[in-house]
């Protein structure tokens, strides 16, 4: 059994730095820059029965018009469990967002995870990205 809260105070910060810092998006982030995306964004958790965080995701907004879905991390032994999109879910679901006309992400190998909730691929053409330097963010 989990729960999925948007509750940012419970949030398990050490866990969520963890798994970001494993991850191929974000290998190596320092820790306080973990701290400063959580406290600038929307979040939510998955928690099994005992309290454990197992699962995390966040979402950059502006409250009004726009939302990017990023840092969405499951603990390997529970995933499969629709967890992922659980978090999404209560996101959007959230009254503070209802206003957004677009939510976007960028992923490398879960397209399966997040089109059930109504993400399609963008033409090739119309979105630009700058990558800043890593020394910035890594350790």
């Amino acid at each position: 059994m989990t729960e999925i809260s948007t509750d940012r105070s419970r949030v398990d910060v050490e866990w969520v730095w963890g798994r970001l810092r494993e991850t191929y998006w974000s290998q190596g982030i320092r820790r306080e820059v973990v701290e400063r995306a959580i406290s600038n964004s929307m979040v939510a958790g998955a928690y099994a029965a005992d309290g454990r965080q197992v699962g995390f995701a966040r979402v950059v907004t502006d409250y009004a018009t726009f939302a990017w879905v990023c840092d969405v991390v499951v603990d390997e032994a529970w995933r499969g469990r629709g967890l992922a999109r659980g978090m999404i879910r209560a996101m959007m679901a959230d009254p503070e967002v209802r206003t957004l006309r677009r939510w976007c992400l960028a992923t490398r190998d879960a397209h399966g995870v997040y089109a059930p909730l109504g993400f399609r691929p963008v033409a090739a053409d119309r979105w630009m990205e700058r990558i800043s330097d890593p020394s910035a963010w890594r350790e």
